[in-house]
């Protein structure tokens, strides 16, 4: 979600800049099933244009509605709506639209804290009831600082609280630079991960390339910063050559992170980690055991398309700590 909302207050900003009023609407509480979960957001500006969704498109309408007296009154209020009833999701929402003006100050605070890749915490406060009450409205805090966006001032305590910690924005970094590296790279921009391709410099490829990367990098083995892999980031080793991922591999031991998937068959896993460890038999096991091939569940994928939705889904599943099953045999909830 800290994508979704980092989208917000970039376009947020950017309508402020353009004399553009805008307001913010959360998913503060659930009684029972829904599309998607407390946390959700989306802004709606004057001219009713929108970024983001708080349901699959059922609740839309009449939030862009309820959202007018927002907009003419400048309070902010609190929304409901029993899905038995309109949705079909067979449960209770409970939304908070807020007026949301946002600061030079706070926009650069925000940036900087999710490029050193640092937590935010929301907290947002409200009622169970439709209507305007006192004391409503979200506050955000980075290190310890709060920020507001409406004047808001929590002032009386018989409200309930919701409360969301943003990790930093999940990152991929794809080592390989050939056709499937560029499918892998645009699906994962559209999930809504940062991505960073890796290559030699003798690919010759620039960013262009790979439509929906953050950035390419293009360093010696020995020369590869590190610092920024950590437990919000996958590793995918898809070079195609087996003499670059195996030094790739050495360069990246020490690394920990979320996901390490190797492209290619079993047998070639096998035979680059046996190298490997015959070059280095003092390696942390640990790092052993995080490697993951061949990368990707099975869906019957064939195309560079299909196997980047492969391997998409099974770093979803480890990230989420969910086994791949067809949804009609799960019991429970879709959700839980």
């Amino acid at each position: 979600m800290t994508h979704e909302f980092k989208t917000i207050v970039e376009q947020a900003h950017k309508w402020q800049k353009e004399g553009k009023k805008s307001v913010l609407v959360s998913v503060v509480a659930l009684e029972g099933s829904s599309y998607r979960r407390p946390g959700v957001r989306m802004l709606i500006n004057e001219q009713g244009e929108a970024v983001g969704a708080v349901s699959g498109g059922c609740v839309e309408k009449e939030v862009h509605f309820q959202s007018l007296s927002v907009f003419k009154e400048g309070s902010s209020k609190v929304i409901t709506y029993d899905g038995t009833l309109r949705l079909g999701c067979e449960g209770i929402i409970f939304l908070l639209i807020e007026p949301f003006e946002i600061s030079d100050d706070f926009v650069c605070v925000f940036n900087t804290t999710l490029e050193s890749r640092r937590p935010v915490k929301i907290v947002s406060f409200y009622k169970k009831e439709f209507g305007i009450f006192e004391g409503i409205g979200t506050k955000i805090i980075i290190d310890n600082n709060s920020y507001t966006f409406n004047n808001f001032k929590k002032s009386v305590s018989n409200l309930l609280a919701f409360e969301q910690e943003l990790p930093p924005i999940f990152q991929l970094l794809i080592i390989g630079a050939e056709h499937d590296a560029v499918q892998l790279c645009k699906a994962a921009s559209n999930v809504g991960w940062q991505v960073t391709v890796m290559a030699s410099a003798d690919e010759q490829k620039t960013i262009d390339y790979f439509k929906g990367a953050h950035q390419l990098v293009t360093p010696l083995y020995n020369q590869i910063d590190k610092s920024r892999i950590d437990k919000q980031t996958a590793v995918v080793l898809m070079t195609h050559s087996f003499n670059k991922d195996f030094q790739y591999l050495l360069a990246l031991q020490n690394c920990s992170p979320a996901y390490f998937g190797l492209l290619g068959p079993k047998h070639r896993r096998e035979r680059l980690i046996n190298q490997f460890l015959e070059f280095n038999p003092e390696v942390n096991i640990d790092f052993i055991e995080i490697l993951r091939g061949p990368t990707g569940i099975n869906i019957g994928a064939e195309s560079a398309q299909e196997i980047a939705i492969s391997i998409i889904a099974e770093i979803l599943s480890i990230i989420r700590n969910q086994e791949p099953i067809i949804l009609k045999d799960k019991s429970g909830t879709i959700h839980a």
